[in-house]
């Protein structure tokens, strides 16, 4: 076990599964208390944010602005989820995996220390977000002491790697599925015609 804090026991239970707290875990989504003032804020915040925009900069600049930053979030999005997903299995639509194995077979957690789960946001530990989406991002490191050790009693593979090294995952990954498909944009009436 990763904490001495104690927030993230093991109790014994019948199917052998840590017991990760029922204020992390809720069974089912009920409402949420003050979600109208969750989405007043965040209304306000990008109102506010929008706004001062578009009076501190000419509309075109403004817009400038926004479009570059969104560009700039998503390349930063899609190098923070892209490491953890792609090569990994692809299960068939009939698959009878089980929640946990179907969450761990197709994911993995990027290692790297402090630095790397800063860069990442936490969600370098992405088998454990994906098994516990509600539990707050700077205990998903303790969490996945114990999901591992489940994984090394259930024989579910587990898998980790460096950061650099699952980059260079993806990029042989998107080579392959990309080579695969020799010409994407043949024209089958082009192809009729040709000599």
């Amino acid at each position: 076990m990763c904490s001495g804090h104690g927030r993230i026991r093991q109790r014994a239970r019948g199917d052998g599964l840590p017991d990760l707290g029922r204020a992390w875990l809720r069974v089912g989504r009920g409402p949420v208390k003050f979600r109208w003032l969750e989405h007043g804020l965040l209304g306000l915040r990008f109102g506010t944010y929008i706004g001062l925009l578009f009076v501190a900069l000419s509309p075109g600049v403004a817009a400038a602005f926004i479009a570059v930053q969104v560009a700039v979030f998503g390349l930063y999005m899609g190098g923070t989820f892209a490491p953890n997903h792609k090569g990994m299995p692809i299960l068939p639509e009939n698959s009878r995996a089980d929640f946990l194995s179907r969450q761990v077979l197709t994911s993995r957690n990027i290692t790297g220390g402090r630095f790397v789960t800063f860069f990442m946001g936490g969600l370098n530990y992405q088998i454990e977000h994906h098994l516990f989406p509600d539990m707050p991002r700077r205990h998903l490191g303790e969490a996945s002491q114990l999901v591992k050790a489940h994984c090394v009693l259930m024989g579910i593979p587990y898998t980790e790697t460096g950061l650099m090294h699952s980059y260079g995952i993806v990029i042989r990954y998107l080579n392959t599925v990309g080579l695969a498909a020799a010409d994407p944009f043949t024209c089958p009436l082009a192809g009729e015609h040709r000599r």
